[in-house]
């Protein structure tokens, strides 16, 4: 089980209540003590948390709960590695520490810097590790949000990404992401996260010498460095290369900085091997894809990697004994 701070859930009464609901009734559904919201020193189950947003914004009929939630929250929710990340040198020097020790705040969320669409951008991605992969449109939302908090503090209020990349469709009115994110909002996208100018990551912070290797050295001290579950990180990278339709472990390998049978053999050291990998992770797409969007399924095929609708027809059947269009006209009752 992938736990998270109870800090994740920082101002979830208060918004609960603002909106006329039952935080303590919302969270108890969930399988949440209500007395571990909000606290940065309690864990808390991943899936649970996010059950709790989604569920919250359903029963309250608030399509922007994640985002409103967001609001009501800054970097101090992610506890020591919030506090390096925010005395560090540089932006980018934060965002590597973000990346680093992600795991002190929750070992079920991997976070990223990638290169972008040309030299000069650069792309922040995150995601949540949890297989099969509940409804997460409002977690997944809350999260971009506090990430926009983060910007907005090492790089000021009035700072606007590129872009924002959100892997589902829109909750309510587009034009209000615009507003919100202060960029252009990208639908559907395979990952969440934002486009960034490599310029802005460059930006130096106040720094705070002492109060930054305080944190770093109990980060390394207590916790150690992530040690990344090598599987779950070739799924991430998985889902972002399958539109190129250039999947393969010698690409996915490089990305590691290692030989392709090196890869295989520490995918087999955890029980499955790329091939795998692969199929599961077009798998779990093609029934977020075409349960959870109204995206054609002729560009859904696309989004998969697939060079020919027939394979994508075929796969699907093999994934879940049925065409794709049947499987969408299923809704909310197919099953992964």
């Amino acid at each position: 089980m992938h736990l998270i701070r109870g800090s994740c859930l920082t101002g979830f009464d208060a918004l609960t209540a603002a909106h006329g609901g039952d935080a303590n009734a919302l969270l108890a559904l969930a399988g949440i003590d209500p007395a571990d919201a909000g606290q940065r020193d309690r864990y808390i189950s991943l899936r649970s948390a996010i059950a709790a947003v989604e569920d919250a914004a359903a029963v309250l009929g608030v399509d922007d709960f994640g985002r409103q939630l967001a609001a009501r929250q800054n970097i101090d929710i992610l506890g020591p590695v919030g506090v390096a990340a925010r005395t560090a040198t540089t932006v980018a020097e934060a965002f590597t520490i973000l990346d680093t020790h992600m795991g002190t705040y929750s070992a079920g969320i991997t976070a990223r810097i990638r290169p972008g669409a040309d030299e000069t951008q650069c792309r922040f991605e995150y995601d949540f590790l949890l297989h099969p992969a509940p409804p997460q449109a409002q977690a997944i939302e809350l999260s971009l949000g506090v990430t926009l908090r983060v910007l907005h503090l090492f790089l000021g209020t009035t700072y606007r990404p590129v872009a924002v990349h959100v892997p589902h469709p829109a909750l309510g009115i587009k034009s209000d992401y615009r507003r919100y994110f202060g960029c252009s909002p990208h639908f559907n996208e395979p990952i969440a996260g934002f486009t960034l100018r490599i310029k802005d990551l460059q930006r130096p912070l106040n720094h705070d010498p002492l109060a930054h290797q305080l944190a770093m050295s109990y980060l390394s001290d207590t916790h150690g460095q992530r040690t990344h579950n090598i599987a779950g990180t070739v799924r991430s990278m998985v889902r972002q290369l399958l539109p190129s339709g250039d999947v393969t472990a010698e690409v996915v390998a490089r990305q590691f900085g290692i030989h392709p049978k090196t890869l295989q053999r520490r995918l087999v050291a955890e029980g499955t091997n790329f091939a795998d990998v692969v199929d599961r992770t077009r798998r779990e797409l093609a029934h977020r894809l075409l349960v959870g969007t109204d995206l054609p399924v002729g560009q859904v095929s696309r989004q998969l990697g697939y060079a020919e609708h027939s394979v994508f027809v075929r796969a699907c059947k093999r994934w879940f004994n049925m065409t794709p269009t049947a499987y969408r006209g299923m809704g909310d009752t197919a099953t992964q």
